[in-house]
């Protein structure tokens, strides 16, 4: 996969559960029928009105031909009322593309999923190995209709034993690095 959303939704307090369970059941195999990828999906560890997804394309092309058949189908149109009145704002997107390493699931169930976003250009903190690393796609968004962001950024993302881990590698992480601390959904791939 070259190409990498990574989205944050802020949503009607409560009502995490009801859009993870709707999302689970009806819009990850139909997105995935079309050629998106639903890597992971979490519930923000700090927000208890945060989901966090990560979605992955092929390539460009791939990316807008499954943009407009998901959004455009019968499976959206049936489900985005219900989807839609959970959240406040769904326009929290970064368009990235890897660097290196790759989303492989790591053994264990009780994972916390860590993902570091900083302006594109200072080094990233250390996360342990093995990890993704991604920086904003140079490639111009050709599907308005779902924005992200303009301000480019690198993110590094792994999954650690536990918040434990967390806490005591954030405290060596400098000034300005937004740090995400993401537990994995029942159905989330990447864990």
């Amino acid at each position: 996969m070259t190409i990498v959303e990574l989205r944050r939704y802020t949503l009607h307090p409560g009502r995490r559960d009801e859009l993870i369970e709707l999302f689970e059941r009806e819009l990850v195999e139909p997105q995935e029928e079309v050629g998106a990828q639903v890597v992971g999906t979490f519930r923000d560890v700090r927000d208890p009105d945060r989901f966090v997804w990560i979605r992955a394309f092929a390539d460009m092309t791939v990316r807008l031909a499954a943009l407009q058949a998901f959004y455009g189908g019968p499976v959206w149109r049936a489900h985005s009322a219900a989807a839609n009145a959970t959240m406040i704002d769904s326009d929290d997107v970064h368009l990235l593309e890897p660097e290196s390493g790759e989303f492989v699931p790591t053994p264990g169930n009780e994972r916390v999923v860590a993902a570091l976003v900083t302006p594109d250009g200072p080094a990233l903190p250390e996360l342990p190995a093995p990890f993704v690393q991604l920086r904003t796609s140079t490639h111009e968004n050709d599907f308005p209709a779902l924005p992200v962001h303009a301000h480019p950024v690198r993110v590094r993302i792994a999954s650690l034993p536990d918040a434990a881990t967390v806490a005591a590698l954030s405290a060596s992480w400098p000034a300005g690095v937004e740090v995400m601390e993401l537990s994995p959904t029942t159905g989330s791939r990447y864990h």
